[in-house]
């Protein structure tokens, strides 16, 4: 078992929801959000290892909450998560901070690698 605090942040709650368990199967702590607006909150009381965030979301957007989350904690790692078509968003939120992007629908594997590498630094 890691000691990694991740926050999912996705309006797709079956979605948050089972990525979480697969993660937790494999040794993460996950906490879920469905909106931009409680990702904040949980952040700014919460404080996660990393973020996995989705850029569509009603309200608040993925990259408005990039954004803040860049001038809460510039150093605190970020996964983006797009839909298919979305390879642009994607590269502009890792011109915004962003470690990485992944596009939906995610493989598990991949996207542990890509937070191995975002929480070590590498």
């Amino acid at each position: 078992m890691t000691n990694h605090r991740i926050l999912l942040v996705d309006d797709e709650s079956e979605f948050v929801d089972t990525l979480a368990e697969r993660l937790y199967l494999r040794g993460y702590h996950a906490e879920t959000v469905n909106d931009g607006e409680a990702a904040l909150r949980s952040i700014g009381d919460n404080c996660p290892d990393l973020v996995v965030l989705d850029l569509k979301m009603p309200g608040l957007g993925g990259m408005e909450v990039l954004r803040e989350i860049k001038r809460f904690n510039n150093l605190m790692p970020v996964i983006l998560l797009t839909g298919h078509g979305s390879t642009k968003e994607g590269i502009e939120g890792m011109r915004q901070g962003a470690y990485d992007y992944l596009i939906k629908p995610i493989n598990i594997d991949e996207l542990i690698q890509k937070i191995n590498e975002a929480i070590e630094g590498k």
